[in-house]
């Protein structure tokens, strides 16, 4: 459900105040493809190479205050209630919705399509493919996840180090992209 929420959100944001959001910050679509091109290959080389960090349920556990919440009224529990949500959350949003589910070309892509947009109308259905997207995205790594349990330690260190591959190169061409366009948009800048 976060990665879902998380991803209507961004959606949101980038299609109905992206533009003018970029603007304020001074910041271009091109350098946050850059950014998302090198936080997916951040990822995808730990996987490919198969040193990626997988904890054990104990250690998550372990990391997260250890358990089933405590009861409400129990000494501490609302301290180790919150770190428990704290390190969900944490790998909710980085890696799991940026930049694996979306980064800076969902972004840029989300911002082109509204440019292109005509009426409101067009902005709502541009709005509805993005609740659609989220909700696509949120059930494919929700069984993923399930898949990922069930199989065996050799088949899932050969699924790790298959997207490894696949998400390094698919990091190598959205950082490529973003990196091209950035030279682009320098040299365009000078030659004015």
């Amino acid at each position: 459900m976060g990665l879902f929420v998380n991803v209507v959100a961004f959606s949101m944001v980038a299609l109905w105040v992206g533009e003018p959001l970029l603007e304020v910050l001074g910041l271009s679509t091109a350098a946050l493809t850059t950014v998302g091109g090198i936080a997916l290959l951040y990822e995808g080389v730990g996987l490919m190479r198969g040193t990626a960090e997988h904890p054990t349920p104990a250690e998550v556990e372990a990391k997260v205050g250890g358990g089933a919440p405590r009861p409400a009224d129990a000494p501490g529990a609302a301290v180790d209630n919150r770190r428990a949500t704290g390190a969900r959350r944490e790998h909710m949003f980085v890696p799991v919705t940026f930049p694996l589910t979306v980064g800076g070309t969902t972004f840029a892509f989300f911002v082109a399509f509204r440019a292109e947009a005509d009426s409101t109308g067009d902005v709502v259905g541009l709005s509805v493919a993005g609740v659609a997207y989220a909700a696509v995205t949120a059930i494919t790594v929700y069984a993923a996840a399930h898949v990922h349990r069930r199989a065996s330690a050799s088949t899932a260190a050969f699924l790790d180090r298959l997207s490894g591959i696949l998400l390094t190169a698919i990091a190598v061409t959205i950082l490529s992209s973003g990196a091209t366009r950035l030279i682009v948009d320098v040299l365009e800048g000078l030659g004015r």
